[in-house]
């Protein structure tokens, strides 16, 4: 099937591991231009090196911003122009106390995870409506929906999300530009395995045996009763921002696993 991404430019925050790492490596397979994130430029080397081991005739370039302030965004925006499909990926996560949470994790988790991916949609939207093409996917979160008790900031920041992004598509009405959410349950990226291991080795289990713990105890609904490889949520993402999902606008399209129970 004919994606319609080869030589498309673009743009994936936070790709230099996890989701978005092989988000940027599913585009590089469909043959498109891909803009490596991070904050450092050896993660963003690194990351284009095991690209390029992988696809040797990728086409990749990479930028180094810290997207969590202005001075970031502006950089990146600076480096980089315009683009035919922005990643809105960049963030994190921290598991921490109701209580404990501080005004400034509060803020900290808001302008990481949210006003990032506002602000590049804000600039790179313009040039899509103008050449009327262009996609821009949010990878947003089950807890969006299902707000995880253990981090309750972290799910505020992915319901933020999901407001942006139906709200932003709203100005695309009519046109062949598209903005959605992928909304991951559990994923095995790198700062999960590393908390999984922690818990594990606290608990004197084996990763694979707390991994599963974990899900049947803080995701009981999930259907696939396991975390998601970070590669089967890029496949959706890669889907949503290709020409094979041109009637998919303003949606927030789920991707865990069943976890979220509705219909």
């Amino acid at each position: 099937m004919n994606t319609g991404l080869k030589n498309k430019k673009v743009l994936v925050t936070g790709s230099t591991k996890g989701i978005g790492f092989q988000t940027a490596l599913g585009f590089a397979k469909e043959g498109a231009e891909v803009l490596v994130h991070g904050r450092s430029e050896k993660a963003v080397e690194t990351a284009i090196a095991e690209i390029k081991k992988l696809i040797p005739e990728s086409k990749l370039a990479g930028v180094s911003a810290d997207l969590a302030t202005e001075d970031g965004i502006q950089k990146l925006i600076r480096q980089i122009p315009e683009v035919d499909v922005l990643i809105n990926n960049a963030g994190y996560f921290e598991p921490k106390e109701f209580f404990a949470i501080t005004r400034e994790d509060w803020k900290n988790m808001y302008e990481t995870n949210v006003l990032s991916g506002a602000e590049l949609t804000q600039n790179y939207l313009k040039g899509m409506l103008e050449r009327n093409s262009g996609r821009v996917v949010f990878v947003s979160s089950e807890s969006a929906l299902n707000i995880p008790v253990e981090m309750v900031h972290y799910g505020m920041s992915k319901t933020a999300q999901l407001s942006i992004s139906r709200g932003s598509a709203e100005v695309c009405k009519g046109t062949n530009v598209t903005v959605n959410s992928v909304l991951p349950g559990p994923t095995l990226s790198e700062g999960v395995e590393e908390f999984i291991q922690a818990l594990a080795k606290s608990q004197g289990k084996s990763n694979e045996e707390m991994a599963k713990d974990f899900i049947r105890e803080n995701r009981p609904s999930s259907l696939a009763g396991r975390f998601a490889k970070p590669e089967e949520i890029a496949n959706v993402i890669v889907f949503l921002a290709s020409d094979l999902a041109s009637m998919i606008n303003g949606a927030s399209v789920r991707a865990d696993g069943g976890v979220y129970k509705s219909i």
